[in-house]
């Protein structure tokens, strides 16, 4: 008999369900055979858990879906935090932090005091604070929390190498690093089809790798584009974390940028930033460090005070200390 494989989400809103969606429709293969639906506004919830529950007979999963409360966070495997307020037209993910940090220590806490002892997965925005704002209220080890991270940049980027070079977006390797955001970026040196660097294919094709920077501005920009066009981004994310969800329950140790936590790695201590980490079912087993050129570093190092100072400001309106 297989045993309870438990996942809850914090936060039914367009990604948590997307995910929820993702996961009904993978089928075993996801690796959760239980999920529960938590949200403050507890008639959607039951909502959204009837309408899931009225798809099994379609999907090939035969998992219990329900809506319920913090206590049932106490024997997951994961809890997914999707709840927060949503990005606005033209507002960066940062100008979110303060507020959704309250949300996320408001639900931190509840949790935790159910007897929570699982994996925390977050995806609220600017996901990089707030999974550091989740560590620090729980005090859980930081491999057993990790954010979203670039894990939507990345995939991205692989489709458009992909679109651009006419090759499977599954035979491009490549990562976005750095906060969710607006100063991430984008490797080269370690981007590869198959196992040619991008660069090279460039050269042997006579093309610029000016080609390269534009597909960075078109991945960097993606989620502005899209809440322009329909207000708020959710399939691609809402599948990026099934996936993570996928990679715990499974046990398969893949490689994915998610928001881990540095501790001396690429010079950086004390902060959750987007770099490439083996993720297996005890959450972020290692980092994968690249080696990165001194143009690259300096861009981490960017992106990394810039996280730094918000969460300072954070850790103000939170009256928390470290």
């Amino acid at each position: 008999m297989i045993g309870k494989r438990k996942v809850v989400l914090v936060g039914t809103g367009f990604v948590g369900m997307s995910m929820a969606y993702a996961i009904l429709s993978q089928g075993t293969a996801s690796g959760v055979n239980e999920l529960v639906l938590i949200d403050v506004l507890k008639d959607k919830a039951i909502g959204e858990a009837m309408d899931l529950c009225h798809g099994l007979p379609c999907s090939s999963s035969h998992m219990k879906i329900k809506a319920g409360d913090y206590d049932e966070c106490s024997d997951a495997d994961i809890v997914v935090i999707t709840a927060g307020l949503n990005q606005k037209p033209g507002q960066t993910r940062l100008e979110l932090s303060e507020a959704n940090a309250k949300i996320m220590k408001d639900i931190t806490i509840q949790v935790v005091n159910s007897g929570f002892k699982g994996i925390f997965l977050i995806a609220s925005n600017p996901v990089d604070l707030m999974t550091k704002v989740v560590q620090e209220v729980s005090k859980f080890p930081t491999s057993r929390v990790i954010g979203s991270g670039t894990t939507l940049d990345t995939a991205r980027l692989r489709f458009m190498v992909g679109e651009y070079l006419n090759v499977s977006d599954k035979n491009v390797h490549a990562y976005i690093m750095g906060e969710h955001g607006d100063s991430s970026f984008v490797p080269w040196e370690h981007a590869y089809v198959g196992c040619k660097k991008v660069a090279d294919i460039l050269e042997d094709a006579g093309k610029g790798l000016e080609d390269l920077d534009k597909i960075y501005v078109e991945v960097r920009d993606a989620a502005y584009e899209i809440i322009n066009r329909k207000k708020a981004t959710y399939y691609g994310i809402g599948l990026g974390l099934a996936k993570i969800v996928r990679t715990v329950m499974n046990d398969t140790n893949e490689i994915l940028t998610v928001s881990a936590y540095l501790n001396g790695a690429y010079g950086q201590k004390d902060i959750y930033i987007g770099v490439p980490a083996i993720i297996n079912s005890n959450g972020a087993r290692e980092l994968l460090e690249l080696e990165l050129s001194e143009k690259n570093q300096a861009k981490l190092d960017s992106s990394a005070k810039i996280l730094r100072e918000n969460m300072e400001n954070i850790r103000k309106v939170l009256n928390t200390t470290k």
